[in-house]
C-alpha cells in the first residue's frame, strides 16, 4: 500500500516541481525510500515514520534543491539518511556527491544505498568535517537538519572552495543564527522552498566568503 501512494506521490509530485525524472531514477527513488524506511526501524535514520510523508518531506523536500546545483562535486556534510545528498545523486548523475557523516550506523546505511541502487557518483565518508582532507575542496556543499550556521562555517569552511558557497536547508528563517555568522562569511542569497505537501517553511541559505582568503586553494 504505501508503495503505491509513494509512487502516486512522486510523480504527482515532480511534475507540479517541473522536474522531469526518467522512469529508472523515480524507481530508485523509490527503493531509496523502502531502504530508509526498513533500515530506519533499528537504526533511526530520520523521524519522519508515517508513509504518507515520507515522500514529500523526504524526496521532493530533498529535490528543491536541484536549481541551485552548479557544481561537478558537491558535499553533503552530517549526510546522516542520506537527505538531500542521495535523491541529488540519483537525480543529477553526472555530479559527483561526497556523503560525509560522523554516525558509523548511518554511513554503513548509506554505503548500502550505494551498493544497491548502484550510485557510482557517490563516494561515502565516515569521518568528522573537522578531520576530512579532500584533493581538492568542492565548490558546493550542502547541509540539511546538520547543525547551526556559525558551526557550519566553523567546521567546513576548510572543505569549500574560495568562490565556493555552502548550500544550507532550514526551516524557518533562522534569524539568530544569520547574525551570529562569523564577519567573513555572508549570506549571499535566500530562497524559500516550496514542493507538494510542504507542512510549513523552509528555506535555502546560501552562504560564501565576504572576500577570499590570502591563502586559500583553488580548486572544485
Amino acid at each position: 500500500m504505501s508503495e503505491s501512494l509513494w509512487q502516486r506521490q512522486l510523480s504527482d509530485g515532480l511534475k507540479t516541481m517541473d522536474t522531469g525524472l526518467d522512469a529508472g531514477q523515480q524507481e530508485k527513488l523509490l527503493a531509496f525510500l523502502v531502504l530508509l524506511n526498513k533500515w530506519n526501524r533499528a537504526y533511526n535514520l530520520t523521524a519522519v515514520r508515517e508513509p504518507g510523508q515520507m515522500v514529500p518531506r523526504q524526496l521532493l523536500d530533498s529535490l528543491t534543491l536541484l536549481p541551485f546545483l552548479s557544481a561537478d562535486r558537491v558535499l553533503d556534510v552530517g549526510a546522516g539518511g542520506g537527505l538531500p545528498g542521495i535523491p541529488l545523486a540519483i537525480a543529477r548523475p553526472e555530479i559527483a556527491f561526497t556523503l560525509l557523516d560522523s554516525n558509523s550506523k548511518k554511513t554503513r546505511f548509506l554505503t548500502q544505498c550505494v551498493l544497491e541502487l548502484q550510485l557510482d557518483n557517490v563516494e561515502v565518508i565516515h569521518g568528522r568535517a573537522e578531520d576530512c582532507q579532500p584533493d581538492e575542496p568542492f565548490r558546493q556543499i550542502t547541509s540539511r537538519a546538520f547543525t547551526a550556521l556559525p558551526n557550519l562555517v566553523a567546521w567546513c569552511g576548510n572543505l569549500l572552495a574560495d568562490a565556493g558557497q555552502f548550500l544550507a536547508m532550514k526551516g524557518q528563517f533562522p534569524d539568530d543564527e544569520v547574525s551570529q555568522l562569523p564577519s567573513d562569511w555572508q549570506v549571499g542569497a535566500r530562497h524559500r522552498l516550496d514542493y507538494p505537501g510542504c507542512d510549513g517553511e523552509r528555506h535555502l541559505l546560501c552562504i560564501n566568503r565576504v572576500s577570499p582568503r590570502p591563502d586559500s586553494i583553488t580548486g572544485g
